[in-house]
């Protein structure tokens, strides 16, 4: 069942607004300034900071961009630690720390509308309620996924009722557009530059949850002054998208291969790039609200674990000092 975003339980909040450590506490202990971070179309500000070379610019060291198709991918470099900052959704964010990737939240990207359930134009597929018995293409671990699952129970449905493709969201177009599947939990830009083609079965903001930057706690604890540097330079990115959409919507285009009508949308209407940084009350309801589904669905054994991991996900100090 979903709470309600007001009921969100007083010892989770007070947990999940908590500092875990200060940025400076362990600067001296940061000897190397190398930094492998991923970059990713879902991500715009990624994009722009990349593009503009800012981290190469403040780095003595050497800078890796590491490309990610998903949040699931990111999740799966971080864990590896292949990266030591990548980008998610907030419910992938929380998952990954739910089973065992020491990870915090150091930046809050957006407030996206960036998946919706779409189905193939002339679909007979009318409501969520048709979909029961009908095959659904969405990527485990990711916003989409999630937003299927909250859709479904909401509609009254379990997700056993449907058949779930677990692929990558542009495999999960491609599967929608070739008849493999009849619906798709979709994810922008992909989404948006589909929509000649598609038709949105269901938009819901409020099950989408925010858009995340997150860092290894190893990365955190040896470098935290690269770690803020990383934070500033994602408020700086996120100034110049909104002072240059057009120049943003450019350089999504260009990396995503779409038209630029197309990532006007996403990144005019859809991004929300305009909010504070700093994971806080607002981001620990919507994952409190998504947090059982966690347990109902077995990707993790017990509420419990889900709590604990709410409870110690932010690291809100580096964007509380963001410049």
């Amino acid at each position: 069942m979903l709470l309600p975003r007001k009921t969100l339980p007083a010892a989770i909040l007070a947990g999940a607004l908590a500092l875990t450590g200060c940025a400076g506490e362990n600067a001296d202990a940061g000897e190397t300034e190398s930094l492998r971070i991923d970059y990713a179309t879902y991500n715009p500000l990624s994009l722009i900071i990349k593009d503009q070379g800012w981290l190469e610019e403040e780095l003595d060291g050497e800078v890796e961009w590491v490309f990610s198709a998903g949040s699931n991918r990111a999740n799966e470099n971080l864990r590896a630690e292949a990266i030591d900052v990548g980008s998610t959704a907030g419910s992938a964010a929380l998952l990954s720390r739910s089973t065992g990737t020491p990870i915090q939240t150091i930046s809050v990207v957006g407030n996206v509308e960036w998946t919706a359930l779409v189905v193939p134009e002339d679909s007979a597929i009318d409501t969520v309620e048709d979909l029961a018995g009908h095959s659904v293409a969405a990527t485990r671990g990711t916003d989409p996924y999630f937003f299927l699952v909250q859709a479904l129970e909401e509609a009254g449905l379990e997700l056993s009722e449907v058949e779930v493709q677990n692929v990558q969201h542009a495999d999960g177009f491609t599967a929608l557009n070739n008849g493999s599947v009849e619906a798709w939990a979709g994810l922008d830009p992909i989404m948006a530059g589909g929509e000649d083609s598609t038709e949105f079965l269901l938009r819901d903001v409020d099950l989408n949850t925010y858009s995340f930057v997150n860092a290894t706690e190893s990365f955190i604890e040896d470098s935290p002054e690269v770690a803020q540097l990383v934070v500033d330079t994602y408020e700086r990115a996120r100034d110049w998208a909104l002072e240059n959409p057009e120049e943003t919507a450019e350089l999504l285009a260009e990396e995503a291969e779409i038209d630029l009508d197309v990532a006007t949308i996403v990144i005019e209407e859809r991004s929300g790039f305009d909010i504070s940084p700093v994971p806080g009350e607002d981001q620990a309801q919507v994952l409190a609200n998504i947090a059982p589904i966690f347990v109902t669905s077995g990707d993790v054994d017990n509420q419990e674990t889900v709590d604990e991991a709410l409870e110690t996900l932010f690291a809100p100090e580096f964007a509380q000092n963001a410049e």
